[in-house]
Protein backbone atom coordinates (compact mmCIF):
# COMPACT_ATOMS: atom_id res chain seq x y z
CA UNK A 1 0.00 0.00 0.00
CA UNK A 2 1.48 3.42 -0.95
CA UNK A 3 1.69 6.20 1.64
CA UNK A 4 -0.01 9.59 1.52
CA UNK A 5 3.24 11.09 0.25
CA UNK A 6 3.52 8.80 -2.80
CA UNK A 7 3.01 11.62 -5.31
CA UNK A 8 5.72 13.75 -3.70
CA UNK A 9 8.14 10.83 -3.85
CA UNK A 10 7.27 10.02 -7.48
CA UNK A 11 7.83 13.66 -8.46
CA UNK A 12 11.37 13.37 -7.05
CA UNK A 13 12.01 10.27 -9.17
CA UNK A 14 11.91 7.79 -6.29
CA UNK A 15 12.24 4.07 -6.74
CA UNK A 16 9.95 2.22 -4.35
CA UNK A 17 10.23 -0.86 -2.17
CA UNK A 18 8.36 -2.68 0.57
CA UNK A 19 9.39 -1.75 4.11
CA UNK A 20 7.36 -2.70 7.21
CA UNK A 21 4.62 -3.88 4.86
CA UNK A 22 4.28 -0.42 3.25
CA UNK A 23 5.36 0.89 -0.15
CA UNK A 24 8.01 3.47 0.76
CA UNK A 25 10.78 5.16 -1.25
CA UNK A 26 13.81 2.90 -1.60
CA UNK A 27 15.84 5.85 -2.88
CA UNK A 28 15.95 9.01 -4.97
CA UNK A 29 19.70 9.13 -5.65
CA UNK A 30 22.67 6.75 -5.37
CA UNK A 31 23.03 5.17 -1.93
CA UNK A 32 26.29 6.98 -1.11
CA UNK A 33 24.71 10.36 -1.91
CA UNK A 34 21.79 9.81 0.43
CA UNK A 35 24.04 8.30 3.11
CA UNK A 36 26.21 11.41 2.99
CA UNK A 37 23.16 13.68 3.34
CA UNK A 38 22.22 11.88 6.54
CA UNK A 39 25.74 11.69 8.00
CA UNK A 40 26.93 15.21 7.12
CA UNK A 41 23.83 17.42 6.83
CA UNK A 42 20.14 16.57 7.22
CA UNK A 43 17.84 13.93 5.76
CA UNK A 44 14.06 13.94 5.34
CA UNK A 45 12.22 10.64 5.05
CA UNK A 46 8.73 9.14 5.05
CA UNK A 47 7.84 7.09 8.16
CA UNK A 48 4.22 6.24 7.43
CA UNK A 49 4.42 2.64 8.61
CA UNK A 50 2.95 3.39 12.04
CA UNK A 51 -0.27 2.52 13.79
CA UNK A 52 -1.27 5.17 16.35
CA UNK A 53 -3.39 4.40 19.41
CA UNK A 54 -4.71 6.63 22.19
CA UNK A 55 -5.09 5.39 25.75
CA UNK A 56 -7.15 7.62 28.05
CA UNK A 57 -8.68 7.32 31.51
CA UNK A 58 -7.62 7.65 35.14
CA UNK A 59 -6.01 4.17 35.27
CA UNK A 60 -4.08 4.49 32.00
CA UNK A 61 -0.60 4.65 33.58
CA UNK A 62 -1.20 1.80 36.04
CA UNK A 63 -2.72 -0.36 33.31
CA UNK A 64 -0.08 0.19 30.62
CA UNK A 65 2.70 -0.23 33.17
CA UNK A 66 1.29 -3.68 33.95
CA UNK A 67 1.20 -4.94 30.36
CA UNK A 68 4.32 -3.44 28.71
CA UNK A 69 8.01 -3.58 29.60
CA UNK A 70 8.78 0.15 29.79
CA UNK A 71 8.60 2.37 32.87
CA UNK A 72 5.25 4.05 32.16
CA UNK A 73 4.31 5.27 35.63
CA UNK A 74 7.24 7.67 35.79
CA UNK A 75 6.35 9.41 32.51
CA UNK A 76 5.37 13.05 32.95
CA UNK A 77 3.51 14.93 30.19
CA UNK A 78 6.01 15.71 27.46
CA UNK A 79 8.06 12.56 28.10
CA UNK A 80 8.13 9.26 26.26
CA UNK A 81 9.72 5.83 26.34
CA UNK A 82 10.16 2.76 24.14
CA UNK A 83 8.83 -0.57 25.35
CA UNK A 84 7.71 -4.04 24.34
CA UNK A 85 4.46 -5.95 24.48
CA UNK A 86 5.37 -9.50 25.47
CA UNK A 87 3.43 -12.72 25.81
CA UNK A 88 3.58 -14.88 28.94
CA UNK A 89 6.62 -16.72 27.52
CA UNK A 90 8.53 -13.45 27.16
CA UNK A 91 8.37 -13.40 23.35
CA UNK A 92 7.97 -10.03 21.61
CA UNK A 93 4.50 -9.32 20.21
CA UNK A 94 5.05 -5.63 19.45
CA UNK A 95 7.34 -2.66 19.91
CA UNK A 96 5.46 0.31 21.38
CA UNK A 97 6.61 3.90 21.87
CA UNK A 98 4.58 5.63 24.60
CA UNK A 99 4.25 9.43 24.66
CA UNK A 100 2.57 11.01 27.70
CA UNK A 101 0.17 13.94 27.28
CA UNK A 102 -1.80 15.69 30.01
CA UNK A 103 -4.91 13.54 29.62
CA UNK A 104 -3.82 10.50 27.58
CA UNK A 105 -1.01 8.47 26.09
CA UNK A 106 -0.14 8.32 22.42
CA UNK A 107 1.12 4.87 21.43
CA UNK A 108 3.10 4.38 18.23
CA UNK A 109 3.55 0.84 16.96
CA UNK A 110 3.84 -0.95 13.60
CA UNK A 111 0.89 -1.14 11.23
CA UNK A 112 1.83 -4.71 10.27
CA UNK A 113 1.04 -5.85 13.82
CA UNK A 114 -1.66 -3.27 14.57
CA UNK A 115 -4.63 -5.62 14.84
CA UNK A 116 -2.90 -8.10 17.12
CA UNK A 117 -1.40 -5.31 19.23
CA UNK A 118 -4.73 -3.51 19.64
CA UNK A 119 -6.62 -6.72 20.46
CA UNK A 120 -3.98 -7.80 23.00
CA UNK A 121 -3.96 -4.44 24.75
CA UNK A 122 -7.74 -4.17 24.70
CA UNK A 123 -8.16 -7.71 26.07
CA UNK A 124 -6.43 -6.81 29.32
CA UNK A 125 -8.64 -3.79 30.02
CA UNK A 126 -11.15 -5.37 32.37
CA UNK A 127 -11.82 -3.38 35.54
CA UNK A 128 -9.54 -0.49 34.60
CA UNK A 129 -10.80 3.04 34.08
CA UNK A 130 -9.22 3.49 30.64
CA UNK A 131 -10.21 3.32 27.00
CA UNK A 132 -8.13 2.38 23.97
CA UNK A 133 -8.79 3.86 20.52
CA UNK A 134 -7.12 3.33 17.15
CA UNK A 135 -6.56 6.84 15.74
CA UNK A 136 -4.20 5.82 12.93
CA UNK A 137 -6.54 7.32 10.31
CA UNK A 138 -6.06 10.78 11.86
CA UNK A 139 -2.26 10.96 11.65
CA UNK A 140 0.69 10.77 9.29
CA UNK A 141 4.41 10.99 9.97
CA UNK A 142 7.78 11.93 8.51
CA UNK A 143 11.19 12.44 10.08
CA UNK A 144 14.26 14.67 9.90
CA UNK A 145 17.65 13.38 11.04
CA UNK A 146 21.32 14.28 10.77
CA UNK A 147 23.84 16.68 12.33
CA UNK A 148 22.00 19.69 10.85
CA UNK A 149 18.49 18.32 11.47
CA UNK A 150 17.94 20.73 14.37
CA UNK A 151 18.80 23.65 12.12
CA UNK A 152 16.36 22.45 9.46
CA UNK A 153 13.60 21.79 11.94
CA UNK A 154 14.09 25.19 13.54
CA UNK A 155 13.75 26.85 10.13
CA UNK A 156 10.49 25.01 9.36
CA UNK A 157 8.86 25.65 12.72
CA UNK A 158 6.95 28.73 13.76
CA UNK A 159 7.83 28.57 17.45
CA UNK A 160 11.11 28.22 19.31
CA UNK A 161 13.16 25.06 19.14
CA UNK A 162 13.89 23.39 22.45
CA UNK A 163 16.59 20.88 23.26
CA UNK A 164 14.71 17.76 24.28
CA UNK A 165 15.90 14.40 25.64
CA UNK A 166 15.28 11.23 23.66
CA UNK A 167 11.56 10.37 23.28
CA UNK A 168 10.47 13.72 24.70
CA UNK A 169 7.89 15.58 22.62
CA UNK A 170 6.16 18.93 22.21
CA UNK A 171 3.59 20.70 20.09
CA UNK A 172 4.78 22.95 17.27
CA UNK A 173 3.58 24.64 14.10
CA UNK A 174 5.10 23.47 10.83
CA UNK A 175 3.79 25.18 7.68
CA UNK A 176 1.00 26.58 9.84
CA UNK A 177 -0.05 23.07 10.84
CA UNK A 178 -0.30 21.96 14.46
CA UNK A 179 2.07 18.99 14.82
CA UNK A 180 3.70 16.98 17.56
CA UNK A 181 7.48 16.80 17.40
CA UNK A 182 8.87 13.53 18.78
CA UNK A 183 12.56 13.53 19.71
CA UNK A 184 13.36 10.25 17.99
CA UNK A 185 16.44 8.85 16.24
CA UNK A 186 16.09 6.20 13.53
CA UNK A 187 19.78 5.69 12.82
CA UNK A 188 21.81 7.16 15.65
CA UNK A 189 21.96 10.81 14.51
CA UNK A 190 20.14 13.78 16.10
CA UNK A 191 16.61 13.59 14.81
CA UNK A 192 12.90 14.11 15.26
CA UNK A 193 9.73 12.51 13.95
CA UNK A 194 6.82 14.78 13.08
CA UNK A 195 3.30 13.59 13.82
CA UNK A 196 0.96 15.66 11.65
CA UNK A 197 -2.76 15.62 10.83
CA UNK A 198 -3.27 13.22 7.96
CA UNK A 199 -4.80 15.82 5.63
CA UNK A 200 -1.84 18.20 6.10
CA UNK A 201 1.16 15.88 5.77
CA UNK A 202 1.86 17.12 2.21
CA UNK A 203 2.25 20.73 3.41
CA UNK A 204 4.42 19.63 6.32
CA UNK A 205 6.64 17.53 4.04
CA UNK A 206 7.07 20.45 1.60
CA UNK A 207 8.10 22.86 4.35
CA UNK A 208 10.58 20.37 5.79
CA UNK A 209 11.97 19.54 2.34
CA UNK A 210 12.76 23.19 1.74
CA UNK A 211 14.37 23.58 5.17
CA UNK A 212 16.43 20.40 4.79
CA UNK A 213 17.68 21.48 1.36
CA UNK A 214 18.80 24.85 2.76
CA UNK A 215 20.71 22.92 5.45
CA UNK A 216 22.63 21.08 2.74
CA UNK A 217 20.61 17.88 2.81
CA UNK A 218 17.65 16.31 1.09
CA UNK A 219 15.20 13.44 1.00
CA UNK A 220 16.51 9.90 1.46
CA UNK A 221 14.97 6.49 0.94
CA UNK A 222 14.88 3.35 3.01
CA UNK A 223 17.78 1.66 1.27
CA UNK A 224 20.07 4.31 2.76
CA UNK A 225 18.19 4.28 6.08
CA UNK A 226 18.70 0.52 6.29
CA UNK A 227 22.46 0.94 5.85
CA UNK A 228 22.60 3.79 8.34
CA UNK A 229 20.60 1.99 10.99
CA UNK A 230 22.62 -1.26 10.73
CA UNK A 231 25.80 0.80 11.09
CA UNK A 232 24.20 2.32 14.22
CA UNK A 233 22.99 -1.12 15.48
CA UNK A 234 19.31 -0.09 15.42
CA UNK A 235 17.06 -3.18 15.42
CA UNK A 236 13.89 -3.32 13.32
CA UNK A 237 10.71 -4.99 14.51
CA UNK A 238 9.53 -7.69 12.12
CA UNK A 239 13.03 -8.05 10.73
CA UNK A 240 15.57 -8.32 13.56
CA UNK A 241 13.09 -9.25 16.29
CA UNK A 242 9.57 -10.64 16.47
CA UNK A 243 7.53 -13.18 18.42
CA UNK A 244 10.18 -15.88 17.94
CA UNK A 245 12.73 -14.16 20.21
CA UNK A 246 12.99 -12.76 23.72
CA UNK A 247 14.30 -9.23 24.40
CA UNK A 248 17.75 -10.30 25.65
CA UNK A 249 18.49 -12.22 22.44
CA UNK A 250 17.75 -9.09 20.41
CA UNK A 251 19.74 -6.85 22.77
CA UNK A 252 16.62 -4.86 23.67
CA UNK A 253 16.95 -5.45 27.41
CA UNK A 254 19.15 -2.36 27.69
CA UNK A 255 16.78 0.05 25.95
CA UNK A 256 13.22 -1.31 26.12
CA UNK A 257 12.96 -2.91 29.56
CA UNK A 258 12.81 -1.48 33.07
CA UNK A 259 13.96 -3.84 35.81
CA UNK A 260 12.73 -1.51 38.57
CA UNK A 261 9.08 -1.01 37.59
CA UNK A 262 7.49 -4.14 39.01
CA UNK A 263 5.37 -6.84 37.38
CA UNK A 264 4.13 -6.92 33.78
CA UNK A 265 3.20 -9.61 31.29
CA UNK A 266 6.29 -11.69 30.50
CA UNK A 267 8.29 -10.18 33.37
CA UNK A 268 8.96 -13.52 35.06
CA UNK A 269 10.81 -14.84 32.00
CA UNK A 270 12.67 -11.56 31.48
CA UNK A 271 13.88 -11.52 35.08
CA UNK A 272 14.83 -15.19 35.05
CA UNK A 273 17.04 -14.71 31.97
CA UNK A 274 18.63 -11.61 33.48
CA UNK A 275 19.41 -13.30 36.80
CA UNK A 276 20.79 -16.47 35.25
CA UNK A 277 22.74 -14.52 32.62
CA UNK A 278 22.93 -17.28 30.02
CA UNK A 279 21.64 -17.18 26.45
CA UNK A 280 22.08 -19.76 23.72
CA UNK A 281 22.07 -17.16 20.92
CA UNK A 282 22.12 -13.41 20.46
CA UNK A 283 22.13 -10.73 17.79
CA UNK A 284 25.59 -9.95 16.41
CA UNK A 285 27.04 -7.52 13.87
CA UNK A 286 28.69 -9.28 10.92
CA UNK A 287 30.49 -8.40 7.69
CA UNK A 288 29.92 -10.35 4.47
CA UNK A 289 32.43 -11.04 1.70
CA UNK A 290 29.98 -11.76 -1.12
CA UNK A 291 29.17 -9.34 -3.93
CA UNK A 292 25.59 -9.03 -2.66
CA UNK A 293 24.33 -9.12 0.94
CA UNK A 294 22.46 -12.26 1.98
CA UNK A 295 18.69 -12.24 2.29
CA UNK A 296 16.74 -12.23 5.53
CA UNK A 297 16.77 -15.77 6.92
CA UNK A 298 19.98 -16.86 5.16
CA UNK A 299 21.70 -19.64 7.10
CA UNK A 300 25.18 -19.21 8.57
CA UNK A 301 27.19 -22.40 8.94
CA UNK A 302 30.48 -23.69 10.31
CA UNK A 303 31.89 -27.21 10.17
CA UNK A 304 28.93 -28.26 8.03
CA UNK A 305 26.32 -27.28 10.66
CA UNK A 306 23.94 -24.35 10.91
CA UNK A 307 24.83 -21.94 13.74
CA UNK A 308 22.81 -18.85 12.90
CA UNK A 309 20.56 -16.86 10.61
CA UNK A 310 20.85 -13.42 9.01
CA UNK A 311 18.10 -10.98 9.97
CA UNK A 312 19.12 -7.93 7.91
CA UNK A 313 21.91 -6.71 5.65
CA UNK A 314 23.03 -3.74 3.57
CA UNK A 315 26.03 -2.19 1.89
CA UNK A 316 27.79 0.06 4.41
CA UNK A 317 29.50 3.15 2.96
CA UNK A 318 31.19 3.61 6.34
CA UNK A 319 32.94 0.22 6.12
CA UNK A 320 32.87 -0.06 2.32
CA UNK A 321 31.54 -3.59 2.78
CA UNK A 322 28.32 -5.57 3.12
CA UNK A 323 27.29 -5.76 6.77
CA UNK A 324 24.30 -7.08 8.67
CA UNK A 325 22.78 -8.41 11.84
CA UNK A 326 22.44 -12.11 12.58
CA UNK A 327 21.43 -14.41 15.41
CA UNK A 328 24.37 -16.66 16.20
CA UNK A 329 24.62 -19.48 18.71
CA UNK A 330 27.22 -19.12 21.44
CA UNK A 331 29.38 -21.92 20.01
CA UNK A 332 30.31 -19.78 16.99
CA UNK A 333 29.52 -16.13 17.76
CA UNK A 334 32.72 -14.67 19.21
CA UNK A 335 34.10 -11.54 17.53
CA UNK A 336 36.59 -12.60 14.86
CA UNK A 337 34.85 -15.90 14.10
CA UNK A 338 34.15 -16.69 10.44
CA UNK A 339 31.08 -18.54 9.20
CA UNK A 340 29.80 -19.37 5.73
CA UNK A 341 26.63 -18.60 3.79
CA UNK A 342 25.60 -19.49 0.26
CA UNK A 343 27.25 -16.41 -1.26
CA UNK A 344 30.46 -16.17 0.74
CA UNK A 345 31.69 -15.80 4.32
CA UNK A 346 30.50 -13.84 7.34
CA UNK A 347 33.00 -12.33 9.78
CA UNK A 348 31.66 -11.60 13.28
CA UNK A 349 32.50 -7.96 14.09
CA UNK A 350 30.66 -7.42 17.39
CA UNK A 351 28.97 -10.02 19.56
CA UNK A 352 26.57 -9.11 20.95
CA UNK A 353 25.84 -6.04 18.84
CA UNK A 354 25.76 -3.07 21.28
CA UNK A 355 22.60 -0.96 21.68
CA UNK A 356 22.34 2.13 19.47
CA UNK A 357 23.80 5.39 20.71
CA UNK A 358 21.33 8.16 21.47
CA UNK A 359 18.77 5.79 22.95
CA UNK A 360 18.12 6.06 26.71
CA UNK A 361 19.23 3.12 28.81
CA UNK A 362 16.36 1.51 30.71
CA UNK A 363 16.64 1.47 34.52
CA UNK A 364 18.21 -1.66 36.03
CA UNK A 365 18.58 -2.81 39.59
CA UNK A 366 22.08 -2.82 40.97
Amino acid sequence: MPTLLHQQHAALGAAFGNYFGVELPAGYAPLEVEWTRAREAAALFDTNYHAVFELAGADRARYLNAVTSGDIRSLEPGAGAPGLLLNAQGHILAEIETYALQDRFLLLTHATAAQRTFETLDKYIIMDDCTLADVSAQWATCAVEGPRAGEALHAARQNSLQELPAFAHEEALVAGVGCRILQRSHFGQPGAEILAPRESIGDVWAALAEAVEKAGGGAIGWQAINALRIEARVRWFGCDFDDTVIPHEAGLDQTHISYTKGCYTGQEIVERVRSRGRLNRWLSLVEFTGSAPPEHGAKLTAEGKEWGQVTSSAYSPARKAQIGLAYLRREHNAAGETLKYSGGTALVLESPAPPPSGWPRAPHRA
